[in-house]
This record gives structure tokens, C-alpha cells and sequence, in this order.
């Protein structure tokens, strides 16, 4: 069965109740392609206002979620309470909460694992740096963040898998078509090879990093790129032209 396209649009610390709702209306008027599964994340106060007003078919993710259930976490917010709200996905291993927050894997992992265990869908972003390119430690790095995922949970079908070079978020630069696709099937056949056949065939690999509507229809006929997490494209009309890669 081939694997549904997917496109996250990840609003970051961005927007207001005005822009957002604006973006919503833009979404829900739009001729979008049903083949596609459309995510937004917009900043935690405003979930439950785009919850509300999105038409059926556009879901919801949290940029970020807490590996613990409930308790005294200050400023956190717990999966329960995401899917007590409506809100069906959540991002987890961004790289800005990996290098300022100093998010390590591992607790990027039990996080994954709590809002999995929730019944979240999971946006799990994964990358290198340009220094880890340059020396040639991208399948290193990328496979060493997904390795602590796998020794948490064996259960990937509520996962997609998220490849944002760092080097290439909110930069303007893009890895090349064929950069990203080599990447995507070494992610590929890392699944196979430590969770499942299974997992390798039906876990959606999604890209980020810099997309726009100029590079996304190129990006969408590689064999192995399922989709897009979008960043300041997404707050943006052409949001749509992406959505839309594949129609």
C-alpha cells in the first residue's frame, strides 16, 4: 500500500490570534488534495483556537510535549492533556529545542514514547549540522537520534519520521534533491534493518528544511520522501502550493 503524503506546517513562536485565524480561513477555503494528510502546529495558546476552527480533515500538532503524565513540570504540557483538547500530534526533537534547549536524545525519546503511549501521532525531526555533514557524520547523527527512539518503542505506525538538515532551517539553503533522498532511503533501510520490514515500508519519511513552493514538486517524486514539515513557508498562501506537491 503506498505510504499517504504528509505535510506539517510548523509555525514555530510565530502569529497572533488574528494571523492565525487568517491562515486557518486561507486553509479551509483552499482546494487541497485529498490524497494529502495536512498537520498544523501553531504555538501552544493557540491549539485549541485552531482546533475549532479548522475544517475535518486539517488535524493539530503540539510543537513539543513532556514525557511525564501530570505533576509539578512548570510550563509544560502533557500528552494526556493534548489529546484531552483535540489535539492529535505533537512534534517531538526539533532541533532548535535539541541545540537551544539542549534537548538530548534521550529525553527526546521518552517524550516520543509518552505521547505515543497517549495515542498521539508523533512528528519526530531528526538532522546534522553542517559541521557533522562536512565530516561525512550524517547517517551517524541522524541513525544515533532515531536508535533512542527504537530502544523506547518497537511500534512505529504513529510515527513520522521528520529529516531536517540544521544547516538547512530558516537558512535559505536546501540539501539538493539528491541529498535529501539519500538520506531518506538510508533512514529507510536503517528501519528495516533495526525495527521491522514492515516499519521500513509503511513509516512515512517526511523533508524539512528551507521548502518552499519553487523546490517542493521536485522534492515530492523522490521514491522516498513522503511529504514535507514546513516552517515559515506554512504561515504563508503558498502553504497550499505545497500541500498540493503531488496533485
Amino acid at each position: 500500500m503506498a505510504r499517504q503524503f504528509f505535510v506539517g506546517g510548523n509555525f514555530k513562536m510565530n502569529g497572533t490570534i488574528k494571523s492565525i485565524q487568517d491562515i486557518i480561513k486561507h486553509l479551509n477555503d483552499a482546494k487541497l488534495d485529498p490524497k494529502t494528510e495536512v498537520v498544523i502546529a501553531p504555538p501552544a495558546l493557540y491549539l485549541l483556537i485552531a482546533r475549532e476552527a479548522l475544517r475535518q480533515g486539517i488535524e493539530v500538532a503540539a510543537q513539543n510535549v513532556f514525557d511525564k503524565p501530570n505533576g509539578a513540570f512548570t510550563g509544560e504540557i502533557s500528552a494526556e492533556q493534548l489529546k484531552d483538547s483535540g489535539i492529535t500530534w505533537t512534534l517531538t526533537g526539533h532541533s532548535e529545542r535539541r541545540v537551544i534547549l539542549a534537548e538530548g536524545d534521550e529525553f527526546i525519546a521518552r517524550k516520543t514514547k509518552a505521547a505515543l503511549d497517549a495515542g498521539l501521532g508523533v512528528i519526530l525531526c531528526v538532522g546534522e549540522t553542517l559541521e557533522q555533514r562536512e565530516d561525512n557524520k550524517t547517517i551517524e547523527v541522524v541513525t544515533k537520534q532515531l536508535k533512542a527512539v527504537a530502544e523506547q518503542t518497537k511500534d512505529w505506525s504513529k510515527v513520522v519520521v521528520a529529516y531536517e538538515p540544521v544547516w538547512a532551517i530558516g537558512t535559505g539553503k536546501v540539501a539538493s534533491t539528491e541529498q535529501a533522498q539519500e538520506v531518506h532511503a538510508e533512514i529507510r533501510k536503517w528501519l528495516a534493518s533495526t525495527i521491522s520490514k514492515e516499519a521500513s515500508e509503511n513509516t512515512r519519511i517526511i523533508y524539512g528544511g528551507s521548502v518552499s513552493e519553487k523546490n517542493c514538486r521536485d522534492l515530492a517524486q523522490q521514491p522516498d520522501i513522503d511529504g514535507f514539515l514546513v516552517g515559515g513557508a506554512s504561515l504563508k498562501p503558498a502553504f497550499v502550493d505545497i500541500i498540493n506537491a503531488r496533485a
